[in-house]
Formats: C-alpha cells, sequence, structure tokens
C-alpha cells in the first residue's frame, strides 16, 4: 500500500507572526519557517504504518516555493521514501491544493492519504475534506487514531460525546488531528540519507490546475489587546460589575 502526506511550509508555531504596517499580510522577512505540526504527525502516521509493514512507500508532497524542499527533506528525514515539490510563489487557496493533490492521487494512485486537519497559517481546515469530495472518496476527520484491516482503515475520531470510529474502505482520505502522535526527531544519519531521496519538481500548469487566487485579503491585523482583570471583593460587587456590563440580569 503506497501512503500520500502532503505537508506544508508554514511559521515555525514557537514563534508569534508579525502583520505587515500596511496591514495587507503576514510579515515573512527572516522569519524561521518550519513544517506545519499537524502535517509532521501525518508523516510520523504514515512512517509508523510503514515500520508496521501496513504500507511499502510513504510519498509526500509539497505546495510552495522553492524554499519547500526543505520540508520534503525535514519528511525525508523522518523514514519517508521520495517527495514531489509542485513550486510555485503564489498562496494557493485550499480548493486549489485539493485539485493538485487529486491529480497526484491519479498518477499516483495511493490507497491512503493522510493530512494533517489544518495549516496554523491559515485554519482553513478545508483541504482534506476538498480532497474526498473530488476522489469521491471516504474520509475520516480529526483521527486520535488509525488501524489498517483488511482492505479497510479504521479511524477513531474525538467528537463532542467523546470518541466516535468509523471503518471505512480503501482507497480513503484521513485527516489527522493532535493526539494520534508523537512525532520523531530525525536522526543525523538519516538527515543526510534524506538528501539522496529522490524529489521531483514540478509546477501547477504540469497538473493543468489554475492556482490564481479567488479571495481577496481586505486587511489583516493583530488581535485586540485583552485589558487586565480586575479583583472584587465580594459576590454582591461581582454582581454589580456584570450588571453594569450588561451580562447578568
Amino acid at each position: 500500500m503506497k501512503v500520500l502526506v502532503p505537508v506544508k511550509r508554514v511559521i515555525d508555531y514557537n514563534l508569534k507572526p508579525r502583520v505587515k504596517p500596511d496591514g495587507s499580510g503576514v510579515d515573512l522577512t527572516n522569519v524561521k519557517m518550519a513544517m506545519n505540526p499537524f502535517d509532521e504527525i501525518a508523516v510520523e502516521e504514515a512512517v509508523r504504518l510503514k515500520e508496521k509493514g501496513a504500507a511499502k512507500e510513504v510519498l509526500v508532497v509539497s505546495i510552495g516555493p522553492a524554499k519547500a524542499q526543505e520540508t520534503i527533506r525535514t519528511a525525508l528525514a523522518m523514514g519517508a521514501d521520495r517527495g514531489i515539490l509542485i513550486q510555485t510563489d503564489e498562496e494557493v487557496e485550499s480548493l486549489a491544493v485539493a485539485k493538485l493533490l487529486a491529480r497526484i492521487v491519479a498518477d499516483e494512485g495511493p490507497a491512503l492519504v493522510i493530512l494533517g486537519k489544518q495549516a496554523i497559517d491559515d485554519d482553513c481546515n478545508q483541504t482534506g475534506q476538498m480532497l474526498a469530495a473530488l476522489l469521491g472518496r471516504p474520509q475520516g476527520t480529526f483521527a486520535s487514531k488509525i488501524d489498517i484491516g483488511d482492505g479497510a482503515v479504521q479511524v477513531t475520531r474525538e467528537v463532542d460525546g467523546g470518541l466516535e470510529t468509523v471503518s471505512l474502505q480503501l482507497p480513503a482520505i484521513v485527516t489527522a488531528d493532535l493526539r494520534l502522535n508523537e512525532p520523531r526527531y530525525a536522526s543525523l544519519p538519516n538527515i543526510m540519507k534524506a538528501k539522496s531521496k529522490p524529489l521531483v519538481t514540478k509546477t501547477p500548469a504540469d497538473y493543468g490546475v489554475d492556482v490564481t487566487r479567488r479571495l481577496e485579503t481586505l486587511r489583516m491585523s493583530e488581535p485586540v489587546q485583552r485589558s487586565g482583570g480586575v479583583k472584587v471583593a465580594d459576590i454582591d460587587e461581582l454582581v454589580a460589575k456584570l450588571k453594569a456590563l450588561g451580562v447578568a440580569a
């Protein structure tokens, strides 16, 4: 079984994003970039499936600038077998990403696609669901556990009432949640080996997909600063303040 894992290059999650002075977007100048954390979890799960013998090959795909090769090499160092970079300097929207991935699925024929449930830069949480719709494949979102069986995959997911387990016939689409696993650190020998693993560079035009943006960002701004809390002496004072704010009746 072949497993496909899309990975995205985003701002390192340890850093606080800065908004450009003109409010046109996030300032990426001299900012450390890394693999989207949820995609890292997806790569880890695919590699574990390979180590268990449930998968024979792990293919990683990234859509972005030339520097996204670093993100793919990170996934290769974790244990993936080969990578594809669809190189573009444009900001690609979720639907265009899903269309590109659908073309890769058609070419590569993976039985399972594991995606991070969302990217931490835009928080769209759309690509996996859109890909499943385009391919007409069953989907299991927000997976906290994945088990491969005879021609099917069992996906345990967290819902408001607890845990829900769904059985999906392969081929299928799964999106990874935070509790699925703890990604490994790539060892130095594996980082060196990753440099020799195959990585092919394509363009959106090679797949016949138009990545022109259909949405326009009017303005981006920092969140409003929260004011400090106020200590109250007793319940009566608390109720009085809440009434003044129109919270309590």
